[in-house]
């Protein structure tokens, strides 16, 4: 009985899942089929929308075509245009061409035949020439010269005074333009001079005091001279004491240490070794301070500490007499002056002026000289080369390379040759005027020189018979190149040759 039950229930349930199954497959069909209708619609519409997109794009490319075409028709038109133009611009190119190939073939038988009449005519001129050599018996060199010599000759006065006459509109001229340059300069600069010697004099409150310094057997001025390297010269000048010395700053610190003892009145040896001492600190600060008081005054700011210690130097050092610091300071300012004027570089003109004499602080303690120092010394401190070529030259030993060379030339030149600058020894003067007067009486022709107004002048006498007017001038050149180039010396020297013709006859 259960196994029928068991039976009639699993046919049931076949049964009911057969039924499920169909009735899920009738659902599903109809679901289909109306999802089928719905994409047929869409489908249909697209079909309208892309017919519709199509006649658009249809439409629309046919108006481009249309549009390229007449742009196309267009630009044929110009292409046309432009081609007309350019083959009737060939044709006048070519037109001209063959007229300038005509042209130019008529120029070259123009300048054929000219060559042609130009070697003829130079063909005829020889033919000439050789025919006047014969019958002249002298070359065309020769007959040239003897032309010029008889001209010469003839017209000699003429000459003479043409030439002097153009030498003095010249001279006046650049004499005047200089004259304007050089007052300009000076008169911005004008310093009185005091001419210093190798001495310096030490007043003393009474005599008594010489012995003071004097000590027992000499011993206290023994001991000062040996310290400062400087002679005591005490002689009978009342109150007074001479200090001798070729060393400018030995004598200054031996002066200073001096009227330091004198103010202590305690004069030993071991007082003159602190004093002393206390001179040479001071000595050196004056140094400093005078160096750097320089460049001030000059506005030359950029150099080195140990450039600014040697130009105080300077301040004790002399020259002929001529304080070699003042020196150096007025040629600064001189060649600022000139290379304003001039429109030169002023900075190195001034900086060149100031340095020119460097050498001159070491040159009486290092071999060699103070040209040649300064030079070392500028280099190694890198002052710059253009400052080197400015200085270098103002004793001829270098050339005038620069402007600024030839300004700081001339600026020394003013400073070292106005009146009451400087001494010279007796035996330098003699000697230049000695040799002046050897080098014109030299010359063929002079009878005799004299070197006047301290050796500005020198005056030639030359013989009237032996030295005509135009030798005479061409003298003068000659005499005045030859001292330039043998002679130093400041300033400038004129040379004067006198002809002088005299007619004596005796009335008896």
């Amino acid at each position: 009985m259960t196994v029928i039950f068991i039976s009639l229930g699993a046919a049931s349930l076949g049964i009911g899942f057969v039924l499920g199954y169909i009735i899920r497959q009738k659902i599903a069909q109809k679901q289909a089929n109306s999802i089928e209708a719905k994409l047929k619609v869409r489908l249909e519409k697209v079909k309208e929308e892309a017919k519709k997109i199509v006649l658009q794009a249809k439409d629309k490319a046919e108006r481009l075509l249309e549009e390229s075409r007449k742009e196309e028709k267009k630009r044929k038109e110009q292409l046309t245009k432009m081609e007309e133009r350019l083959i009737e611009r060939e044709s006048l190119l070519d037109k001209r061409q063959l007229s300038l190939d005509k042209k130019e073939e008529e120029a070259k038988r123009i300048y054929n035949r000219i060559q042609e009449v130009k070697a003829e005519l130079e063909k005829l001129q020889q033919s000439e020439l050789e025919s006047l050599e014969k019958i002249a018996k002298m070359t065309q060199k020769e007959a040239k010269e003897e032309l010029f010599r008889r001209i010469e000759e003839e017209h000699q006065v003429e000459l003479v005074e043409s030439l002097k006459k153009l030498e003095q509109q010249r001279r006046e001229e650049l004499e005047q333009k200089a004259r304007e340059i050089m007052v300009s300069a000076i008169e911005r600069y004008s310093h009185s001079n005091v001419s210093e010697v190798t001495t310096s004099v030490v007043d003393i409150p009474s005599d008594d005091v010489k012995g003071k310094i004097i000590g027992r057997e000499g011993r206290n001025i023994h001991h000062f001279e040996k310290l400062t390297g400087v002679e005591i010269l005490i002689d009978d000048s009342p109150n007074t004491i001479l200090l001798s010395s070729f060393d400018p700053v030995r004598r200054a610190i031996a002066k200073l240490a001096l009227r330091k003892l004198i103010a202590d009145g305690r004069i030993q040896p071991a007082k003159i070794e602190e004093k002393v001492l206390e001179a040479q600190a001071e000595i050196r600060e004056e140094i400093k301070k005078a160096g750097e008081e320089a460049a001030y005054e000059t506005g030359v700011l950029d150099l080195p500490p140990e450039i600014i210690h040697l130009l105080g130097r300077l301040k004790f050092r002399t020259s002929y007499g001529q304080n070699a610091l003042v020196h150096s300071k007025e040629v600064a300012l001189l060649a600022g002056a000139l290379a304003t004027e001039l429109g030169a570089n002023v900075a190195v003109a001034k900086k060149a002026g100031l340095l020119h004499d460097i050498g001159k602080a070491v040159d009486q303690e290092i071999e060699g000289t103070h040209l040649e120092l300064g030079r070392k010394i500028l280099m190694k401190y890198h002052v710059g080369d253009d400052v080197v070529k400015a200085m270098q030259s103002h004793h001829g030993d270098y050339p005038v390379e620069t402007l600024e060379a030839a300004i700081v030339n001339c600026a020394d030149a003013i400073s070292a040759s106005r009146p009451g600058a400087r001494k010279d020894n007796l035996q330098a003067y003699l000697k230049r005027l000695a040799d002046l007067e050897e080098i014109a009486t030299a010359y063929k022709g002079v009878e005799k020189a004299y070197a006047i107004s301290g050796g500005r002048e020198l005056r030639v006498f030359v013989y009237p018979d032996k030295v005509d007017d135009l030798g005479a001038l061409k003298l003068a050149k000659e005499i005045a190149n030859k001292i330039e180039e043998e002679l130093k010396y400041p300033g400038e020297i004129k040379v004067v040759v006198i002809r002088e013709n005299r007619a004596i006859e005796i009335a008896r």
